[in-house]
Order: C-alpha cells, then sequence, then structure tokens
C-alpha cells in the first residue's frame, strides 16, 4: 500500500499545476474515483481540515489522506512523495526561465496555465459546493429535492459576512462550526 501511495502521490506531485484548489480535482481523481481508497463524504471531510490547518493545501490533502490509507507511514510516503516532485520541477523550472525570462512563447505558456490553474480551481470549488449541498460530486448525481438548507445557509451568511463587513477566515470557520453544531444537532 505503501508503494501505491508513494508512486500516486508522486504523479499528484508531478502535475499539479497551480497548486492549492488546483491540486483538489487531482487528489480526488486518484483516491477517490481510481484507486477507491476512500469516499467522496471522507475526501471532503479531508479538504476541510487541511484548509483549517496550517500549511499548504496539498501537503495537509496528501498528508490527511496517507494517514486514512496506511497511517503514520502513510502519511509520511504520501506528503513526501507529492512534495519531492514540486521541489525537483521548480528547480529545473527556475533553470529554465532564467535562461528564457524575456521570451514571448514562454509568456503566453504561463498565460495558458494561468487560465488552466483558474478552470481546476473552479472544478475544486464547484465539487466541494455539490458535495456539501447534495452530497453529490457530480451533477448528474444532483437531487435538488436533497438539498441541506442549513449548509445552504450557513455559506450565504458566511459569504455575506465575509464581503460586507470584512470578516476573517478564521472567525467566520469558527462561527459556522459553532452554528452548524447546533443547527444539525436539531435538524
Amino acid at each position: 500500500m505503501i508503494i501505491q501511495l508513494i508512486f500516486t502521490f508522486l504523479k499528484i506531485g508531478m502535475f499539479s499545476i497551480g497548486g492549492g484548489y488546483a491540486i483538489i480535482p487531482l487528489i480526488q481523481e486518484q483516491v477517490v474515483t481510481q484507486q477507491g481508497w476512500i469516499g467522496e463524504k471522507v475526501f471532503t471531510d479531508i479538504i476541510t481540515i487541511s484548509q483549517m490547518t496550517p500549511g499548504p493545501l496539498a501537503v495537509n490533502t496528501s498528508t490527511f489522506v496517507g494517514i486514512q490509507i496506511a497511517g503514520i507511514p502513510g502519511a509520511i510516503a504520501a506528503t513526501c512523495s507529492c512534495v519531492i516532485s514540486g521541489v525537483l520541477i521548480s528547480i529545473l523550472l527556475y533553470e529554465f526561465f532564467k535562461k528564457y525570462k524575456s521570451s514571448q512563447y514562454i509568456f503566453r505558456i504561463l498565460n495558458g496555465l494561468k487560465a488552466s490553474s483558474l478552470g481546476l480551481i473552479m472544478a475544486a470549488g464547484l465539487t466541494i459546493l455539490l458535495l456539501t449541498f447534495f452530497g453529490a460530486s457530480d451533477y448528474h448525481d444532483v437531487n435538488l429535492w436533497n438539498v441541506d438548507l442549513v449548509a445552504v445557509a450557513l455559506f450565504c451568511a458566511s459569504l455575506f459576512c465575509m464581503r460586507k463587513w470584512k470578516t476573517g477566515p478564521v472567525c467566520t470557520m469558527l462561527v459556522c462550526g459553532v452554528v452548524g453544531l447546533f443547527a444539525y444537532s436539531i435538524f
């Protein structure tokens, strides 16, 4: 299992262009869809915990997935495998861009990668919203009658407070956690 984790997270690390939220669909595809190591609900919980803990999202997610699959050795294997790819690619790209920093072709390639990263981030956000509101990660599986009204209300209230009064994300998450604890206990 450790060997499979290493190869899976080496692949994830190599192809995680954009990092952060852009890596979520790639990790989900590998560990939920292809390998079937964890379910969608557990994956969503891992993403939520990864956002609340200090450190990069990709590293935290790799660590929590590794723990879920193979305990502490799995966490170490998944985290190191995900990180080492990015480190090596960053060193190679640094040398490449230092040599070709004034090339228009490189500038155009980077613009294409930015657009691709934005699409991946939006896909990750949509997946998280669908899982949170409807319990499904694919819009084909969405049943509008099974909407989680508490989750929708908390999302809308959070969005409103953060835009209107500029509340910080930590404060917003803490308040929503407490409200969610009571709201889900009642409903």
